[in-house]
């Protein structure tokens, strides 16, 4: 059970019926319990077709989901794959499609961010980008797609493929549900220890963002920024924006 289910009494759900219909149309479970046992489990009405994605992407998760390879194997997987997919600590993290919220934020923030870097040397990307972290002290790298990021070093890091291989020096996350914990913990600490020098967190539900500065593969600084407040960069001089537009819908 997740932290957006609810649960209640059958009493509770008779009482306040037209409440938890409300609350599961937006996306929540609602379980109702009879003489203190769970009876009914209540969820979003989803069409056959919507059905039928769910079980295939299930299936996918099943097959490749949380499966530990080497780095050797999880770059043949991802070539002869049509799925977004990241490789973080030595396991195949499959990537949702993003809802139409989080694609708004994220073209925010690429609108500002592309502003602040026009004639400079360094640019703005968003995902799908893959990028190939090597962390400090381990030999095998993880693999991810930051959901924006900033590259300084695009000179001397692109290869013959055309692949950015190099290290970004900031980048932006925009939490979901199936992310939250994998993009606060994991995420955080490799970008930290590859030599990433900025990370936001972007929390789309609390309209919040959380900007790291790391230094020498340690956080140097920490800052919450709330809607009013106006978002500071940590490494790059001038660039500030205003939390409230990051949300504009």
């Amino acid at each position: 059970m997740n932290d957006t289910t609810k649960v209640v009494t059958a009493t509770e759900f008779k009482t306040n019926l037209g409440k938890y219909i409300d609350y599961v149309i937006e996306n929540h479970e609602v379980v109702v319990t009879k003489n203190g046992k769970k009876a009914v489990r209540l969820t979003p009405y989803i069409t056959e077709i919507e059905r039928y994605f769910t079980v295939k992407e299930n299936a996918l998760d099943y097959q490749y989901g949380g499966k530990k390879v080497s780095y050797e194997e999880f770059m043949e997987i991802y070539e002869k794959s049509d799925l977004r997919m990241e490789y973080i600590n030595g396991e195949i993290v499959l990537l949702a499609s993003p809802d139409t919220f989080h694609q708004s934020i994220s073209g925010n923030l690429y609108i500002h961010l592309h502003t602040y870097l026009k004639g400079n040397k360094c640019k703005v990307f968003y995902a799908p980008f893959d990028v190939h972290f090597f962390k400090k002290e381990f030999e095998t790298p993880d693999v991810m797609q930051p959901d924006l990021l900033i590259a300084c070093d695009l000179k001397d890091s692109v290869n013959e493929k055309g692949r950015y291989m190099g290290t970004p020096t900031l980048c932006v996350e925009i939490l979901s549900k199936s992310t939250r914990t994998k993009d606060m913990v994991d995420k955080l600490n490799t970008y930290m220890l590859s030599g990433v020098r900025e990370f936001w967190v972007v929390d789309p539900q609390k309209h919040s963002v959380l900007v790291y500065g790391f230094q020498d593969f340690d956080i140097d600084e920490y800052a919450g920024y709330k809607t009013g407040d106006t978002l500071v960069s940590y490494f790059f001089e001038g660039l500030e924006i205003a939390v409230d537009k990051i949300f504009e819908a």
